[in-house]
């Protein structure tokens, strides 16, 4: 009895802190934070049961970010920066091959890692594991990996940013290309201005888009099967929601709420996120992934700073 009135409690407080995720003197970071520390005390229910939670209000952000997107500007950012996204995903692939054979790492586990940094974080993994019939052991540590390097992203972008005075559109195109997770890289680039906040939002879905065509071609290569890759419908939504937009302009001010609402939702999102990153989670990711992992993130991020500065 005295155990079940506990795990009450512990409901009420978690729920407590997502509401208050949901005020505007809450940013990005710090919800971040909170929701590890609500992990770290065993406030948060089990990250199995957040995930699902975590994919619908990410969705739900993307799209409702979408109603604050000029459709010119999305096309203009996919476009300008084309070469940018396709060269980083060919080269994050290729280097991840590499350096998983020099760590003698697992390889479907090394290949996961590699997809993860080069298109979408944890919803490229999501959708390569069925293809290359990857086990939960191998899954779970491309994630955890991922996931450290998607929380420390999260307050070091904005810091360099600031140090190097880079411009919002700048920062948005960086953090667009060498954040991992679409909740991150809009997490970032919202810290550092609206501006940055579109472009990172427009060319990350861009980047996205790359999942499908290469789990297909996983598939292919580890022989696994192309009937159980998920594709990623949100992003279709979120055009619909620039060209409502853009056809509707009567509904600015509504535009405006969602607009607004979704970048809250995001942050609630990113406490959820936290909430599932425990001490556990980051011991299973082990040395050798992290070593992946960071060196992939580290050799991309700094040529893409050098490509979009120069």
């Amino acid at each position: 009895m005295l155990l079940t009135t506990c795990n009450k409690y512990k409901i009420y407080i978690f729920l407590l802190l997502v509401l208050f995720c949901l005020l505007p003197i809450i940013s990005s970071p710090i919800a971040l934070i909170l929701g590890f520390s609500a992990a770290s005390l065993g406030i948060a229910p089990d990250a199995s049961k957040l995930s699902p939670w975590i994919k619908k209000l990410l969705a739900c952000s993307v799209v409702g970010l979408g109603f604050g997107i000029q459709l010119n500007t999305a096309i203009s950012a996919s476009i300008e920066n084309l070469p940018l996204i396709i060269g980083s995903i060919l080269l994050t692939l290729l280097l991840g091959y590499l350096v998983t054979r020099q760590l003698k790492l697992n390889t479907k586990t090394g290949y996961l890692i590699s997809a993860g940094t080069a298109i979408c974080g944890g919803s490229a993994i999501a959708a390569i594991t069925p293809a290359i019939n990857a086990n939960s052991d191998e899954s779970g540590i491309a994630l955890a990996t991922i996931f450290i390097l998607n929380a420390v992203a999260l307050f070091l972008f904005p810091a360099v940013g600031h140090l190097l005075a880079m411009s919002q559109h700048d920062f948005g195109v960086w953090s667009a290309i060498a954040i991992h997770d679409t909740s991150s890289v809009i997490g970032a680039a919202s810290a550092y201005g609206n501006e940055a906040l579109v472009t990172a939002t427009t060319i990350k879905l861009a980047r996205a888009l790359w999942i499908i065509p290469i789990a297909f071609i996983s598939a292919v290569m580890f022989k696994g099967s192309t009937n159980r890759i998920p594709i990623p419908y949100f992003i279709l939504f979120y055009c619909i929601a620039i060209a409502i937009a853009y056809y509707f302009p009567d509904g600015n001010e509504i535009y405006q709420l969602l607009f607004d609402g979704a970048k809250r939702l995001l942050v609630v999102c990113l406490f959820l996120i936290g909430a599932g990153i425990t001490l556990q989670k980051m011991k299973q990711a082990g040395l050798k992934p992290l070593i992946l992992g960071i060196s992939l993130w580290g050799i991309i991020a700094s040529t893409s700073l050098i490509y979009i500065l120069v």
